[in-house]
């Protein structure tokens, strides 16, 4: 069964659910804002110049922190997505459009995972230790350039890859909303 276009209903009801359920649209929420935040973050890092030293590593250290929350999150998204169906796609939404939509959330799930993870890793193989939050966390293994280039950019592709497909999301959303009026984007809204 494909879970993007299953109906979630309440026991006894035989009506499809037309909405998400709350804990997906708090984690949709959640996720969507702090990860945008994150990548702007990421972006403006990049031109904070090493001199005075501190400065840098602070702004850095805050990154790491922040996604090893974002992380955490993800992974309690994901679970909860595997584990709960989700609405039906509108009527009248074609089995075309429907394909792209299914691609492009399993790319940015994969994304959402990617991205985390070869952050972290990156920052492990780095001869400095990893801070959540000004706490320093074990290291894992001994420092590798190597590792910690490859996973750097690693880093940088999905990170890239990841504002493209939000920004397609948020494209074909918008599109839904205000060319196609299908109610699409009310299913992931606060309301019931």
């Amino acid at each position: 069964m494909n879970p993007e276009v299953t109906t979630e209903t309440a026991p006894n009801d035989p009506t499809p659910a037309l909405k998400y359920d709350r804990m997906l649209v708090v984690l949709h929420w959640v996720l969507a804002f702090g990860l945008i935040a994150q990548l702007g973050l990421g972006v403006w890092m990049e031109d904070i110049p090493k001199d005075p030293p501190g400065i840098r590593a602070q702004w850095f250290n805050l990154h790491k922190s922040i996604g090893i929350c974002l992380g955490l999150l993800i992974l309690w998204r994901l679970g909860w997505r595997v584990t709960h169906s989700v609405p039906a796609a509108p009527l009248g939404v074609s089995p075309f459009l429907q394909k792209l939509g299914t691609w492009n959330h399993r790319l940015l799930y994969l994304c959402m995972v990617v991205l985390p993870v070869s952050g972290f890793l990156g920052s492990s193989f780095s001869p400095y230790p990893v801070k959540f939050f000004g706490m320093a966390l074990p290291k894992l293994w001994d420092a590798s350039p190597e590792g910690k280039e490859f996973f750097g950019e690693l880093h940088e592709l999905s990170a890239d890859v990841l504002m493209t497909l939000i920004a397609l999301h948020v494209i074909a959303a918008l599109w839904h909303q205000f060319v196609k009026r299908d109610g699409l984007l009310s299913r992931m809204g606060w309301r019931r």
